[in-house]
């Protein structure tokens, strides 16, 4: 049960990422509760869809993730002419709000693996 409440999360906390970094000009008082259902999702993501396995990859995904989400302003001059950047920017910080919690269970899930060793 836990791992499939896992891969849910992962896929809702993405599409919801997604969909906020689109429209989040236009969610106005939502996007903060958005904002929040993504952290909450990505608590869930780093408690239950990321085995031992797994860390190493994923800390080094989701560091890469959040160091592109620093770099909103590059992809925000990416015009195209139908403003492109702004819509990757949106998309890439949401996805970073989703990523982050997760990133920071998993990399103490790692110190206490690592101190229990």
């Amino acid at each position: 049960m836990g791992s499939k409440l896992g891969e849910w999360s992962f896929i809702v906390g993405v599409i919801i990422a997604i969909v906020v970094g689109i429209f989040s000009a236009s969610l106005g008082d939502w996007k903060g509760n958005l904002a929040l259902l993504l952290v909450i999702l990505g608590l869930i993501v780093g408690f239950l869809n990321v085995s031992e396995k797994e860390t190493t990859p994923f800390l080094v995904a989701a560091a890469a993730l959040m160091l592109t989400a620093t770099s909103v302003d590059t992809l925000n001059s990416i015009d195209l002419g139908v403003g492109l950047g702004k819509y990757l920017a949106g998309i890439v910080s949401q996805i970073a709000v989703f990523v982050a919690p997760a990133a920071v269970i998993v990399a103490l899930k790692a110190i206490k693996s690592l101190a229990s060793d």
